[in-house]
């Protein structure tokens, strides 16, 4: 079997494939943490989750890291299916490095694949949230403005 260093920059480079040639490119390329943010969450997110699909699926560990990449996938112009797609791309990466009990590593990767969904339906329910408190808000200060 590959080294999981090996799987994490397969599937870090598979997913970037989703974003806009210039975000992927830069998200790539920049190693900084500080100045690519958004790279980083990403890299290291995959790879604290291919730890657990590989070991032990603490859900304590997963949770964090899916959530990272959900969030930044939840505000960009995905379809749903595009943003916990990610997951996905793991199955041909595992598969092609001959994992000893692979059934059972798919079946954690439709696992992970379930919760990165629930993840999403979450993130965009928040969302949804602070749009309608943003317009509850702006309509509660009209009437105030238009006394004046």
């Amino acid at each position: 079997m590959a080294s999981s260093n090996d799987l994490v920059e397969q599937w870090f480079a598979q997913t970037l494939e989703s974003f806009p040639d210039l975000s992927a490119r830069f998200l790539a390329e920049e190693k900084d943490r500080f100045r690519n943010p958004v790279g980083h969450a990403l890299h290291t997110s995959m790879a604290a989750l291919l730890q657990e699909v590989l070991g032990n699926m603490d859900a304590g560990k997963i949770a964090p890291a899916l959530d990272a990449i959900v969030r930044i996938r939840v505000v960009q112009d995905f379809t749903p299916g595009e943003a916990v797609g990610f997951v996905f791309l793991l199955r041909s990466i595992v598969r092609g490095s001959n994992p000893p009990r692979p059934a059972m590593i798919e079946a954690r990767i439709d696992q992970l694949a379930l919760m990165a969904f629930d993840q999403y339906m979450r993130c965009r329910e928040q969302i949804a949230e602070i749009r309608a408190n943003e317009i509850r808000r702006q309509t509660r200060a009209r009437p105030a403005l238009q006394r004046k």
